[in-house]
């Protein structure tokens, strides 16, 4: 379903190519919309795209990814193709994102910073749970 609504996002938009590049690309967007730079922790990039017009991004990697964000010791899992919708401080009808609740994974559907003085960003799941953390806990790990 996701590459139906990537080729219907193609025209008009910004496309890269090029793990360095797309990485760069999408850690500029992520600043450019308020968001922690560190939300996307991908592997070996093939494709980043940004329709503005439409608000919709898509990131495409050869394989799939886990990864553990350690401050706050969650697993998450980002499939080989990541596709939202975006506006400044969120990210909607999201796709190719999970995380692990105790022994299952569940798909991440939203994440927003309501209010960016309070330092938190809110993850919302497919079946309606949300769950509050530290935006520090995304940014870029060095």
């Amino acid at each position: 379903m996701a590459l139906h609504t990537i080729e219907s996002h193609r025209h008009g938009a910004e496309v890269f190519t090029g793990d360095a590049l797309c990485r760069k690309k999408s850690i500029q967007l992520l600043q450019e919309l308020e968001l922690p730079r560190g939300l996307f922790p991908l592997e070996d990039i093939q494709e980043f795209g940004y329709n503005r017009a439409a608000g919709f991004i898509w990131l495409i990697q050869k394989k799939k990814h886990d990864h553990t964000f350690k401050k706050i010791k969650r697993a998450v899992s980002y499939a080989p193709e990541v596709t939202a919708f975006v506006e400044k401080r969120k990210m909607h009808k999201m796709t190719g994102v999970k995380t692990k609740e105790l022994l299952l994974w569940l798909s991440v559907v939203e994440m927003r910073v309501e209010d960016p003085s309070t330092g938190k960003i809110t993850f919302k799941t497919g079946t309606g749970l949300s769950d509050s953390f530290p935006v520090s806990a995304f940014e870029l790990e060095e």
